[in-house]
């Protein structure tokens, strides 16, 4: 792998980085989304999509090589003219209509040279994208195959091309794992995740999640990682927090042919809008009904640009969360708005010590917003740093308030983290922002940092004075722990 990803900030497994792509002469800022171009059906002119942000698009060069008209056009006038586009241009290779139809007639060693020839800065091999809940014979059978397709493209003359090495497995986290181990030890640059589209089609974005994070822990932390088909604005922040760095965005144009309307919490029809949701320009200057009125070509393009609006607006409010640290808040956010995406934010939560591996220890304030904010790394973190903080005395006291009276040393509680030493109060994360009314999660995620205390120092007395906790959280509280109600009740 050729050192081109180099990493600027982080927050989780999310970061910002910066892909050099030597071919294009240009350094790309990720996360970043690629719009998707059909060469034979361009709703948006590319040489307008820096407008909208966009450094990078791909393209099919699989279509390009089997229409006379574009395979002569490119390599007369190569990609980037023919398209009008002056940023980095990947090419996919074929594997979609592999995919859809079964067979191509290209391979990896023939459509590598023509991607090379047109002029494609980052090229795909002929990859096979197994489909979910596929058998495990045929998940390994066609990871096989594609692995060997990745080292027959190591020895193919490219150039200075940047090449993907696609990471396959289904639905089989360990070979996506292993899928990920293999790819990172080849010589290509980039490292898409294959075939998740139609997990994200069927709304299982917990399978999704379950799927990229299996690849990410086979693939080394300098890895660029570009999920396919990743094209929603809806779920942005869940696939950056998952520690994803490109996205490609075919919906912009897609739903737009549909007359459907992109928003960061769903889609909308435009039969069904009173008003535009969104300040871009495009909303701004016209109504549901004008837009409706117009016709076919003229709606969808206006369609078409409002949903690159609102994709890279969302994309430039994750690299916002990211740098300041409050990504988490805002994948929360978004995944409350739909119950599919809920269940990847919990599948994301599920794995909060592979998040925790690389999360910056000291950030933006925490913010816990909903149960859901007991499992974050952050909490994890401290649970797990409780065994190395000193106990000072033989009897000590965990308290919300302040009474230390008999005590020889008094700890502060606070949910979700439990107890510390006073004097940590004011580091992060021990300085978060939570609710008055603290739900049952995030005392039970206290109890279990108490937990953790008392059996790291078993020759010490803890007494806990809790304000009125519920009895899911006393009953975590080991036994030995006394505790004393503050509130007046028992």
């Amino acid at each position: 792998m050729r050192e081109v990803f180099e990493i600027a900030a982080q927050d989780g497994a999310a970061r910002i980085g910066e892909l050099d792509v030597p071919r294009a002469g240009v350094t790309v800022e990720t996360p970043t989304l690629m719009p998707v171009v059909n060469p034979n059906l361009i709703t948006v002119d590319p040489a307008r999509f820096p407008e909208f942000g966009a450094e990078m698009l791909i393209t099919n060069s699989y279509i390009i090589k089997n229409d006379p008209d574009l395979n002569e056009r490119a390599l007369d006038e190569g990609l980037h003219e023919m398209l009008g586009f002056d940023g980095a241009i990947m090419t996919d290779s074929g594997s979609f209509q592999l995919a859809e139809y079964g067979e191509i007639d290209t391979d990896t060693e023939e459509i590598l040279q023509f991607q090379r020839d047109i002029g494609s800065d980052i090229g795909t091999p002929v990859d096979i994208p197994t489909p979910p809940d596929s058998s495990r014979e045929q998940a390994e059978e066609e990871l096989a195959t594609t692995q060997e397709r990745l080292e027959l493209a190591e020895t193919v003359d490219v150039g200075d091309m940047l090449v993907n090495a696609p990471v396959q497995g289904s639905t089989y986290p360990d070979l996506r794992e292993r899928a990920g181990e293999h790819a990172y030890g080849t010589s290509l640059d980039l490292f898409p995740v294959g075939a998740v589209v139609p997990l994200m089609n069927q709304y299982r974005y917990d399978d999704m999640t379950e799927a990229v994070l299996a690849a990410k822990r086979g693939l080394g932390r300098d890895a660029p990682v570009h999920l396919f088909g990743a094209g929603h604005p809806m779920m942005f922040a869940l696939a950056a927090a998952l520690g994803c760095d490109l996205f490609d965005s075919a919906a912009y144009a897609i739903y737009a042919r549909d007359d459907r309307y992109l928003t960061v919490s769903g889609t909308k029809h435009l039969d069904s809008l009173h008003y535009f949701p969104c300040d871009c320009p495009v909303c701004a200057e016209h109504t549901p009904r004008e837009v409706e009125r117009m016709g076919d070509a003229a709606r969808e393009e206006l369609l078409a640009e409002h949903n690159l609006h609102v994709s890279f607006g969302e994309l430039r409010r994750v690299k916002q969360a990211i740098k300041a640290g409050n990504l988490m808040e805002l994948v929360e956010a978004r995944a409350h708005a739909h119950p599919r995406t809920l269940d990847g934010y919990r599948a994301l939560l599920d794995h909060a010590d592979q998040l925790e591996a690389s999360d910056p220890a000291s950030k933006d304030a925490f913010r816990y917003t909903s149960a859901d904010s007991a499992r974050r790394p952050e909490v994890l973190r401290h649970h797990r740093r409780l065994a190395r903080l000193d106990v000072a005395g033989d009897d000590v006291l965990l308290t919300e308030g302040d009474d230390n009276r008999r005590f020889d040393e008094c700890w502060n509680v606070v949910a979700p983290f439990g107890p510390f030493p006073s004097a940590l109060s004011t580091t992060y994360p021990l300085t978060a922002e939570t609710p008055e009314r603290m739900d049952a999660a995030g005392y039970e995620a206290a109890a279990e940092g108490i937990r953790r205390l008392a059996d790291a120092n078993p020759e010490t007395q803890f007494t806990l004075a809790h304000h009125d906790w519920p009895a899911t959280a006393l009953d975590a509280v080991p036994e030995r722990v006394e505790t004393v109600d503050t509130s007046g009740g028992d």
